[in-house]
């Protein structure tokens, strides 16, 4: 028996087949192999064509199949992970509206900053939890604001994963998960938040049926089997944004447990049984994937969106005939503090842990008869795992105190001098496990499809691959934190 997850990412799209017996993986793929596109018509916005989405992961399951590795007709399940936050809306006759605005586009945060005013703190911070903020509610208001004609024809609003399991099943649903993310779900009464909804002046008819994040979410149609070369009716059985995917994938599902990931985005993402929200609203509190009425599990986020993308723009930009293992081996020959060379990571949109400022990247102290491409490449891993290190501490004013984090040995923490600063500038052991979001998702599906009777069960052999632990020069990371911190304070001012 075969398990089929789908990974929708801002990059691309990646899937990948495991064996339900073991969970080991069989084969995966991605579509496309250069990054996908995002449309930036004004600073501040980012959007991408759902359709698009939908053709990549056609091409990557096609793709997929002609490995030879497995026989198609034996998956028993597909599970979606996919990119957080994003909005798609749909008319009556599940056509596109328009763009996705997805998860890093900023064009939205005064309308949820005044919505925050009108709504009421005590109310956000008990029974959203959040901020309205920049999130996807945010997004439609938007949309209702300066879009009039687009939005008079929504029929339904969707997440990024609910809009690939739409065109698998013709059907739509969601869950408290998925609406927690668009700041929709009242965790006091475990509904949706109506006060949200007649706030902005949304129908009730556009919020999808809803249903728990493991559960059956449609089955697949024939016409869409035949063209994947799949069984018709097999059903889709988890949905999860990536980032509680990504927890789910590392076994992270208990109260105090803590995961990393740094790709395009980086990001902390610990699991609470507390419904509290940061004051400040800079850490955010979603639904974990087991969440339910009688199971408090929250999934507490710290996101920092620039982190895996500074770290490509610096080789776009000074290393682009190298591979990205090239430019660790020439930042692990610079040394500790890069020469003075500092740098602000957060070029990516509005910094939800900055309170939605926007400092845009930055280069300090450049010294143009000292610094070479390897100091900036070394530096710009500095700023990012400094830029953890702040996140980290903010996490820890709410009252979660990490003895280990887990992270797949993926995207950053490929690299052996972004883990080793990493584990010094927050004095916290990594444990590193082989995952990705795909698998992650492909044992989504095995648990909603009934396959595994618990998590635990999925996760019987789970082990880490590697440990990276702090090293003894603690005074030398903090001295350089606090300069890239009093770089920091002076961007926000």
């Amino acid at each position: 028996m075969l398990l089929l997850g789908i990974d929708v990412g801002t990059s691309s799209i990646k899937v990948s087949v495991i064996n339900a017996a073991d969970t080991k993986l069989v084969a995966s793929a991605q579509f496309p192999e250069t990054e996908a596109t995002i449309i930036s018509q004004h600073p501040g916005w980012a959007e991408q064509a759902p359709e698009s989405w939908w053709q990549y992961t056609c091409q990557a399951i096609q793709k997929l199949n002609t490995s030879g590795a497995y026989d198609p007709k034996r998956i028993a399940a597909i599970g979606i992970a996919y990119q957080m936050h994003g909005l798609v809306i749909v008319d009556k006759d599940k056509n596109v509206l328009r763009p996705s605005i997805i998860w890093c586009d900023s064009r939205a945060v005064e309308t949820g900053n005044k919505a925050f005013e009108a709504i009421g703190a005590s109310y956000c911070q008990q029974c959203l939890l959040n901020s309205p903020g920049n999130f996807t509610a945010s997004k439609l208001a938007w949309v209702k604001q300066h879009e009039p004609a687009v939005f008079e024809k929504v029929d339904k609003l969707m997440l990024p994963g609910d809009y690939i399991a739409m065109q698998l099943t013709r059907e739509i649903t969601t869950s408290p998960a998925a609406l927690s993310e668009g700041i929709l779900w009242d965790f006091q009464s475990n509904a949706v938040a109506n006060k949200v909804m007649d706030h902005y002046g949304f129908s009730e008819k556009m919020i999808p049926a809803v249903q728990p994040v493991f559960s059956v979410h449609g089955s697949v149609t024939a016409p869409v089997a035949a063209t994947l070369g799949l069984k018709a009716g097999i059903p889709v059985s988890y949905k999860a944004g990536d980032q509680p995917n990504n927890a789910l994938s590392l076994n992270v599902m208990q109260p105090g447990e803590i995961a990393a990931t740094a790709g395009t985005s980086g990001v902390i993402y610990a699991v609470s049984d507390k419904l509290t929200g940061d004051p400040q609203s800079r850490v955010n509190s979603f639904a974990h994937v087991n969440h339910n009425a009688t199971q408090k599990s929250i999934g507490v986020l710290l996101c920092i969106n620039g982190t895996g993308i500074m770290n490509r723009w610096v080789k776009d930009t000074a290393g682009s005939h190298l591979l990205y293992a090239q430019i660790n081996q020439q930042a692990a020959k610079v040394p500790l503090g890069s020469n003075g060379l500092l740098v602000l990571p957060f070029g990516n949109g509005a910094e939800r842990m900055l309170q939605n400022k926007m400092t845009g990247a930055q280069i300090s102290n450049l010294q143009l008869t000292m610094h070479q491409p390897a100091h900036l490449f070394r530096a710009v891993q500095e700023g990012i795992a400094c830029a953890f290190r702040y996140g980290l501490d903010i996490l820890k004013e709410n009252g979660l105190r990490p003895s280990v984090i887990r992270a797949g040995k993926a995207n950053m923490f490929l690299s052996d001098v972004f883990t080793d600063l990493f584990v010094n500038f927050t004095g916290t052991p990594v444990e590193l496990y082989e995952n990705d979001g795909a698998v992650g998702a492909a044992i989504g599906a095995g648990i909603g499809a009934g396959i595994y009777t618990t998590p635990k069960e999925a996760f019987r052999s789970y082990k880490p691959v590697g440990l990276a632990e702090p090293t003894n020069d603690h005074e030398e990371y903090t001295r350089i934190y606090e300069r890239w911190k009093g770089l920091l304070e002076k961007a926000l001012l």
